[in-house]
């Protein structure tokens, strides 16, 4: 059984940084893309968990077993993100949110209250499932 690690990311100024609650203390960030961050972020936890086993730290046994990683953005670093591929005007239409709302979030103006979140959370799910649907 294979089990999951939130691993919760930010959008920095020149590019991401993530923590995970399972790992006291350690925080990996990167300057550059997301894709960056996950390397490094995979490179980080065996090196963290080496030197725990060395050192005899404790640390979270879920570690010696099989997982994955989830990375989880905050509102306003996964709109960056898709920003990058997505107009305001793509992500109103994906998400149902206003562009201006939708810009205050990405800019830090506001934040989005719980239901807005998930409704953009689940307008960009529900577009992953309809392209995954698609056939060629």
């Amino acid at each position: 059984m294979e089990h999951v690690i939130t691993i919760k990311v930010a959008r920095t100024e020149n590019g991401y940084s993530a923590a995970c609650d399972l790992l006291e203390g350690w925080v990996v960030a990167v300057t550059g893309d997301f894709c960056s961050l996950e390397k490094e972020v995979k490179e980080s936890i065996d090196i963290y968990i080496e030197w725990a086993k060395e050192d005899g730290d404790p640390y979270d046994p879920i570690f010696d077993m099989d997982y994955k990683l989830k990375y989880e953005f905050d509102v306003q670093s996964l709109l960056s993100y898709y920003q990058k591929i997505f107009s305001l005007s793509a992500l109103q239409y994906i998400t149902g949110i206003n562009q201006k709302q939708l810009s205050h979030y990405l800019n830090g103006v506001a934040k989005p209250r719980k239901q807005q979140a998930e409704k953009i959370a689940n307008g960009l799910q529900n577009l992953s499932k309809e392209l995954a649907c698609v056939t060629v």
